[in-house]
């Protein structure tokens, strides 16, 4: 289908969201492993993505990331939402580009952050505090230009004349996962994320079924992706949410106990939970898929508030909460620069407990309660 052109799946560009992303996992890679020769050798590639985000990225100057289609037979939409009708108004009517997307806006500020931290590992000074003032920057004018107060959530994008599509969309979740909500927004977001809405009893849909284009089996449009929870999720526990994050993690637990193989797909549809039903399948939905097998991770390590420092040697849990299902976990061979343990992670009435079964090198674990 991509030979004959009936679809733009060859060797094709069209992605807004991939370039800041790049530059937040070089980082989030750098923090991991403190693998600074690695850093060293692709810092070109990292401040030529920085440079597209400004120069090319932000279209008319106005701070925002936006996407149009250029060629005819390109994506109309380039964000991980890539339908045709993704992006739309309160009235149902689509949004014309160039589009600029709440979540990409996250991604990029994290970006910023990213770029700022890299650059000051490397010495490089003046360009870690420009890039630190354009992540501040951006979060201002973010808030500013997409909060809707009224539907207590972000608006799903800024149209071509930045007319913001009010809608209720998980992209909003997303946007806590990279930081750039105010924390005086956040319980507000999560309320509207965990109502009855948008909250299936399995998970996040994609549109709340308050919104004129929700289809409970629409593919972008109602329906429930794990990787897309898995970071509200992660979200919503850097925030401090750690309820609300659990009812995510054990709503995409209690689908995977109906499936075969526990395998989580691509998505599923958004009908409501029914006591004593299963979760409804998505007709095509791909299973095993990459982003979806991984979304457990995510989910585990933000429950648990893990981080590791590879530079340091150090892990951290901070907060570590497990939701209601599981009462123990094991983590073994955790690999932390030359050191690695094996942990085991105990649920309590009241808190969680931390031990250390095995370590082999010099590694530091701090438990913040």
């Amino acid at each position: 289908m991509a030979a004959l052109k009936e679809m733009p799946f060859a060797r094709y560009y069209g992605s807004v969201d991939a370039t800041p992303l790049f530059v937040h996992l070089a980082n989030a890679y750098y923090e991991r492993t403190g693998d600074r020769d690695l850093v060293e050798e692709i810092w070109p590639n990292i401040e030529a993505a920085l440079l597209w985000m400004h120069r090319y990225g932000d279209r008319d100057g106005d701070g925002f990331i936006e996407y149009s289609r250029q060629p005819d037979d390109g994506l109309v939409h380039q964000g991980w939402k890539d339908s045709d009708d993704a992006i739309f108004h309160a009235d149902g009517s689509l949004a014309r580009g160039p589009i600029a997307g709440c979540e990409v806006q996250s991604y990029a500020y994290a970006a910023w952050r990213a770029g700022a931290a890299l650059a000051a590992a490397l010495g490089h000074t003046e360009q870690s505090t420009d890039f630190y003032g354009r992540a501040e920057t951006l979060q201002a004018r973010f808030d500013s230009a997409f909060w809707c107060d009224d539907l207590g959530t972000y608006a799903l994008a800024l149209d071509g004349d930045k007319r913001p599509c009010r809608v209720r969309t998980s992209n909003a979740g997303q946007c806590l996962a990279y930081g750039i909500v105010p924390s005086e927004r956040a319980a507000r977001l999560a309320q509207t994320l965990l109502a009855p809405a948008s909250f299936s009893g399995w998970g996040i849909r994609s549109v709340a079924t308050s919104e004129p284009r929700y289809n409970p089996m629409g593919y972008h449009n109602g329906g429930v992706w794990p990787h897309d929870n898995a970071l509200i999720a992660c979200g919503l526990a850097r925030y401090g949410r750690v309820e609300e994050a659990s009812r995510i993690f054990t709503g995409l637990f209690d689908t995977a106990m109906y499936l075969g193989l526990h395998r989580v797909p691509e998505l599923f549809c958004g009908f409501p939970r029914d006591p004593g039903e299963g979760p409804i399948l998505y007709p095509v939905a791909c299973a095993p898929q990459a982003w979806s097998a991984a979304s457990v991770f995510l989910l585990f390590q933000a429950s648990l508030g893990l981080t590791i420092d590879g530079i340091a040697s150090k892990i951290s849990f901070v907060r570590p909460w497990l939701p209601p299902f599981l009462n123990e976990a094991k983590i073994l061979n955790l690999q932390v620069a030359d050191a690695n343990v094996d942990l085991a992670v105990v649920r309590h009435e009241h808190d969680v407990s931390v031990k250390v079964l095995r370590r082999s090198g010099e590694v530091e674990i701090v438990v913040v309660m």
